[in-house]
């Protein structure tokens, strides 16, 4: 009878080493990079992939210092993209205006709009799978 409760309890540590070995993912999401590859050993800490909700996507825009006091946080706005047949119009939300002024990054297509000062803008739209990370939008103030 020792020797039975003896291997249960063994049993039940093996088992609770085994759930322990289950990932479980805290957001429903797509991973974007993967840093371990299955069956790898990893270390205590050492993050396996990094995953987005990609449900909802943030958009870092920036508008000029003369655009800055037409906006407000939880303003409404049109986000526009191009698709190959036409042009994708969502409704986006503003949830984050910097307070602080910086120069316009590289990405802007003019050499005037790069020398100017801009403040950076970020807004959050429900994707329907066309919005991808790194895509160029547009974005129409009301």
């Amino acid at each position: 009878k020792n020797e039975a409760n003896s291997f249960s309890v063994q049993i039940e540590k093996i088992n609770d080493q085994i759930k322990k070995c289950n990932l479980v993912n805290p957001i429903k999401g797509t991973v974007l990079t993967k840093y371990a590859e299955p069956n790898e050993v990893t270390t205590f800490g050492k993050p396996l992939y990094k995953i987005a909700n990609l449900e909802e996507m943030n958009l870092r825009v920036y508008i000029s210092e003369t655009q800055l006091s037409s906006i407000k946080i939880g303003q409404q706005v049109k986000v526009k993209i191009d698709d190959f047949e036409q042009t994708k119009e969502y409704i986006g939300n503003i949830i984050w205006i910097s307070s602080q002024a910086e120069f316009t990054p590289k990405i802007i297509q003019t050499k005037e709009e790069r020398a100017n000062l801009v403040y950076a803008v970020k807004i959050r739209v429900k994707n329907d799978g066309s919005l991808k990370i790194g895509m160029p939008a547009e974005i129409w103030i009301k």
